[in-house]
Order: structure tokens, then C-alpha cells, then sequence
């Protein structure tokens, strides 16, 4: 059964791939977007969160999402600090670096939820959901994809949203290198006794890397990145008494700390991807790339490639295919050096505190603490990976 052709496909749902078309809104390009199921509010808090960058906000904002979030559910980054396994510290304060604020924390539900009904709203666009795809065709002018219902949708530019495990990068023959670090993230949300002030805090511990992020009122949520072993112990933990040990690993800093949402956990993965663009496809957010969340740069990564191409797209003349190889090469470069920057940068501190070689404790302490000592430095550093130039 035949469906109208589009100029862009996208396949997936999630953050990267919504963004993506709502970016589109104002373009003169017949989008189309594929999902499995519609997204679902958690109830409470949830557990799975993210940490937006002032780059991304403004991006976020620009696409009208921003301000239909919620505001009591959104909570700024003033500061941040960072705990060595032998005592050194790095700190970094937004008032210092002289921004208004170092990030933000939101949960990935209320997101994925918002963008979801802004695309919904979206005049240009067409959502095939429920929905699977079951086969593709490469040819010569457009892309086509075949449903499980036998529905099939053309397309000038397919675009793969659909995460690392990505069915299209698969079936257009794109090698991944998919590097298991023998680790799961552990997710929870809990009370603090004491006000957290908007200061995010992270210890690089013999056991793994600890993240207490600031939500909304006196609350955290954490990530706590630690060897499979070790995570499935904590995992398997009665909630109050992962709380206690949530906070006696943070020294703790924010007092008693209480249960608030059930623990998850999810295995980490280095994940990359030589090359993102193939003839007529084109991938964005986890489909393109994965990275240690020690950064918290993973969902970052995801909306400025979606920003990049959309960039890409929205200028192309009415005249000129969006699926040229010259417009896919254009945004690949866009994208390399960022996402080759993070990916290289995260995992060799990964590993420079997961390596117990003798010496090596004592010279990667002095270094945080060298670089704590010099202000310029670490602002100028900060400002880069927050992407406030």
C-alpha cells in the first residue's frame, strides 16, 4: 500500500529524532516521522534525567519546547563539584565563569512527552504511529521504507533516530564499534535533608564514578556508574538502605538522603560510528554515537546534531535534492569534531581512573588540583564543554 512521498523520513522517536523535526516546522520540507509507541509520563519523579547545556537550552528554546515545560520540574546547575579518588578537587562555579547558569536538569520524560505533542501540532509533519519498519530500498532518487503493515513511504533523506542499537544503520550496512565497559549506570531519584543549592557533585571513586544531580526542590538524582558486579549488589539493596549508601559514598554532603523513585540500572557502552551518513540516510543521536554518561554529555551530543542538520536542510534551495551527498557530507563535517572530541575525551578519564597503576593515582589527583589552581584554565575549559562560546 503506497504512502505519499515525503523529502524526510525520520525513524524514531526519541529526543534526537523529535527535535529534529520540530526544527523542520517552519521549513517548506514534507516531513515524516515512524514510531514504535507513543511516549508515556512517568508518575512522580522520574529516575532517568539528563543535564542540558546553555547551548542546548537555547536550542530547545528556538524550537518553541522550552517554555511549555514545566518550571517546578526544572532546575539550574550554579555550580559544580568534582572529588578525586585521592583527595583532589575541581570546582567550577557558573557566577566565576560568568554565565548564568552551568546547565540544567531535566527529566527525559517530560521532554520526550513535550516534544512529542509539539509534533503532533506540527503542520508539515506526518506520524506513522503505532508503527515498525520491516524492510528499506536505496535507490537512486529517494529512500524507501516499508512497513510492517505493508504501508510504504518514500522519502529524499531517511534519517535514523532509532538509538544505539539502530535497525536502520544496520540495513544500510554503517559499521558501528560497540566497546562494553564491563558497567552499569544506576539511576535514583532521593530527598536530601539538606538544600543542595543547585550544585551538582561527582566523586571519581575506587568503585566506579558517583553523579548527584540537582532536581527541583531539596531532591537529587544520581548515577552512579560502577563495575556490573558491584552495581547489581547495590541494585539488589533494599531502597533505604541504597540511600544510606548513596550518601555515605558522597561524604554525606546533603545529609540523610531518602527514597524517592525504585532504582534502575543500564548497561554503558562506548559506541562509534566511522562514518554517519550513508547514500540518502543520515544519522542523528544514539544511532550516530555513544559515551560514557560520566560527561552527561550524551542527549547534548543528540540535539546538536539534530540543530546541525536541520540547519543543513532548512537552506536548501526548492530546487535541489535534500538527499544530495554534498548537503550529508556537509553535516557529517559539522559533526565530527564535537562528537570525536566527547567520545575521546570521556573515555580516557574513564580510564585514567579506572587504571590502578602505581604512580598513576598520585599524577591524575595532581593534575585536577593543578588545574583547579588556575582560573583561566578552567573557565575557559568549562565554557567550551558547556558550549557557551
Amino acid at each position: 500500500m503506497p504512502v505519499s512521498d515525503f523529502d524526510v523520513l525520520i525513524v524514531g522517536g526519541g529526543l534526537a529524532g523529535l527535535s529534529l523535526a520540530c526544527a523542520l516546522r517552519d521549513s517548506r520540507l514534507r516531513l515524516a516521522l515512524v514510531e514504535q509507541q507513543p511516549p508515556r509520563a512517568v508518575q512522580g519523579w522520574d529516575a532517568r534525567v539528563y543535564a542540558i547545556s546553555p547551548a542546548n537550552r537555547r536550542f530547545l528554546q528556538e524550537i518553541g519546547v522550552w517554555k511549555h515545560l514545566p518550571g517546578e520540574r526544572l532546575r539550574a546547575i550554579s555550580a559544580m563539584k568534582i572529588r578525586g579518588d585521592r583527595g583532589a578537587e575541581l570546582d567550577f562555579s557558573a557566577y566565576e565563569t560568568g554565565l548564568d547558569e552551568l546547565g540544567w536538569i531535566l527529566e527525559s520524560s517530560l521532554m520526550t512527552c513535550e516534544l512529542w505533542e509539539t509534533v503532533k501540532r506540527q503542520g508539515n509533519l506526518s506520524l506513522f504511529c503505532p508503527a515498525l519498519p520491516a524492510a528499506i530500498e536505496i535507490g537512486d532518487s529517494a529512500a524507501s521504507l516499508t512497513l510492517g503493515d505493508d504501508r510504504r513511504i518514500s522519502a529524499r533523506l531517511l534519517v535514523a533516530a532509532d538509538g544505539r542499537d539502530s535497525w536502520v544503520r544496520g540495513k544500510v550496512g554503517l559499521r558501528a564499534s560497540d566497546t562494553h565497559y564491563g558497567e552499569l549506570g544506576l539511576v535514583a531519584n532521593f530527598d536530601c535533608q539538606t538544600p543542595h543549592r543547585g550544585v551538582a557533585r561527582q566523586w571519581f571513586r575506587h568503585d566506579g564514578v558517583l553523579a548527584w544531580l540537582p532536581l527541583a526542590g531539596d531532591r537529587i538524582s544520581i548515577v552512579w556508574s560502577a563495575p556490573e558486579a558491584h552495581a547489581r549488589q547495590l541494585l539488589d539493596l533494599p531502597a533505604d538502605a541504597l540511600a544510606a549508601r548513596v550518601a555515605a559514598a558522597g561524604d554525606c554532603e546533603l545529609g540523610e538522603l531518602r527514597p524517592l523513585t525504585p532504582a534502575a540500572a543500564f548497561p554503558l557502552r562506548l559506541l562509534h560510528v566511522p562514518q554517519i551518513i550513508a547514500p540518502r540516510v543520515a544519522l542523528v543521536g544514539d544511532a550516530a554515537h555513544g559515551i560514557h554518561p560520566l560527561s552527561g554529555h550524551g542527549i547534548n551530543l543528540g540535539f546538536q546534531d539534530a540543530r546541525a542538520l536541520a540547519s543543513v536542510l532548512a537552506a536548501v534551495p526548492e530546487w535541489q535534492d535534500v538527499g544530495n551527498p554534498r548537503l550529508l557530507r556537509r553535516y557529517q563535517r559539522q559533526r565530527r569534531e564535537e562528537t570525536l572530541l566527547m567520545q575521546t575525551t570521556t573515555h580516557a578519564l574513564h580510564e585514567l581512573f579506572r587504571t590502578a597503576l602505581p604512580g598513576l593515582g598520585m599524577l591524575r589527583n595532581a593534575g585536577m588540583n593543578l588545574t583547579n589552581a588556575l582560573p583561566v584554565v578552567k573557565n575557559l575549559l568549562v565554557r567550551y564543554a558547556i558550549g557557551a562560546f
